[in-house]
């Protein structure tokens, strides 16, 4: 491109333009944007003005590319809401239409379609999460309304990206949806539902924004002032992990301990739009750590015992982990595919099961050597690269005197298998 030219990026919300927005399509000589668009806002457009419809973003964005490789003047992209989240703008830039490659970008950004989606609902959302799954698949968006207590879907287009399939994904879970359809449009329509209605449903209109509550666990700063609205996005993270053994109810020290904890969660890998499982969950010690980092957590026990423990952990972290009691593996079928597995009990047999349905990574504690080789043996014929090691700590205590003395805790060996090329960022 020789020289400066100039694209405007127009946000658009369904209400009336700008001065400001006005002015840059009257003077465009080229508008790129949605049929939607192009037919809402084409009272504004000059006579004569070129149009492209904006159906595959590629082809249009090669389109405005050739018009200023040709000399053409000032454009126009149409766009909804705030293009500059989760919005087209990043778009432009990934195919170098910014002012580092000689094109002048202006952007007029209306209110964001999140942000009228929450005030539609009447909610807050400095504390809520936004996931896109436009372009890419819904699976780690329902892994985060599985996870957190407020979610904003921005939702692909054609039903498998939409409700009815986020609602699918939901059901069993307690979770309230509500949906906002064609905002700003005429035909706008919102309202709750529960994801068996969602699911049921299939004349849900496009665009549309899903917010997704969770009905059970209380928002974090409803019950706690001091922590609520003072930074966006908020932290998913909490402040510390590999939490002592005192912060879980657990029968008869039977919890995996904190070194062993620590070393398991780095394997893991555990975070917001992850999917774990924790397998012969016992206390559920693990599963509740995942879930503070962010991840969704299915916990499974053979005990029902084990299940009430897990279940009263998960409630004093306040946080969100599905329990399934049942004995693995014939209870790990139809259960959703984990992105990491941590299998705290059962024998080799379990472990091949949880192998065949991780996508990135299993950590196995073994408390008995003999059962090390024959798990080694079960990773690596699932395709993992498997690595070990065993964990012996020794705590600090002191003595009567005022000294110190080391306390030997139980070794364990951890056995972890992780699939190279695993880690994606949502778009499979």
């Amino acid at each position: 491109m020789g020289g400066t030219v100039r694209v405007t990026v127009i946000g658009w919300d369904g209400r009336a333009l700008t001065d400001q927005a006005a002015g840059a399509l009257a003077t465009a000589t080229l508008v790129v944007g949605g049929r939607r668009h192009l037919d809402a806002l084409g009272r504004h457009l000059p006579a004569g003005v070129r149009t492209v419809v904006l159906g595959g973003v590629a082809a249009g964005l090669a389109e405005l590319t050739g018009h200023f490789a040709a000399g053409g003047g000032p454009a126009v992209v149409l766009a909804s809401g705030d293009p500059g989240f989760f919005g087209i703008l990043r778009t432009l830039r990934r195919h170098g239409l910014d002012r580092d490659h000689g094109v002048d970008v202006e952007l007029l950004p209306a209110t964001s379609s999140v942000a009228v989606a929450f005030a539609r609902a009447g909610l807050p959302w400095d504390d809520a999460l936004v996931v896109s799954a436009h372009g890419r698949s819904l699976r780690r968006a329902v892994h985060v309304c599985r996870a957190h207590h407020t979610v904003a879907v921005l939702t692909g287009p054609g039903p498998a990206g939409g409700p009815s399939a986020l609602g699918a994904a939901l059901v069993g879970l307690p979770r309230r949806m509500f949906v906002a359809e064609e905002l700003g449009m005429p035909a706008e329509r919102t309202g709750w539902c529960t994801p068996q209605q969602a699911a049921a449903r299939r004349d849900w209109r496009e665009p549309n924004i899903v917010i997704v509550r969770d009905t059970d666990h209380p928002r974090p700063g409803e019950q706690d002032s001091d922590r609520a609205g003072w930074l966006f996005p908020h932290r998913t993270s909490p402040p510390g992990w590999a939490l002592d053994e005192a912060a879980f109810t657990h029968r008869d020290s039977m919890i995996s301990k904190a070194e062993v904890r620590a070393v398991a969660l780095a394997r893991l890998g555990p975070g917001p739009g992850d999917l774990v499982w924790d397998v012969g969950a016992g206390s559920g010690s693990v599963a509740v750590e995942c879930a503070r980092l962010g991840a969704a957590v299915v916990a499974v026990d053979h005990d029902p015992d084990a299940c009430a423990r897990t279940r009263a952990n998960a409630r004093t972290h306040r946080v969100s982990v599905q329990v399934v009691p049942g004995s693995a593996p014939g209870v790990l079928t139809g259960l959703p595919a984990p992105d990491a597995v941590f299998v705290g009990g059962g024998g080799p047999e379990v472990v091949a099961a949880c192998a065949r349905h991780a996508r990135r990574s299993v950590a196995v504690a073994l408390a008995a050597l003999d059962r090390v080789r024959p798990t080694w043996e079960a990773l690596a014929a699932a395709g993992f690269d498997v690595s070990g090691t065993q964990l012996a700590a020794s705590r600090l205590r002191p003595l009567p005197d005022g000294a110190l003395r080391l306390a030997a805790t139980n070794p364990i060996v951890l056995v972890w298998g992780e699939r190279t090329g695993e880690h994606d960022d949502g778009r499979s």
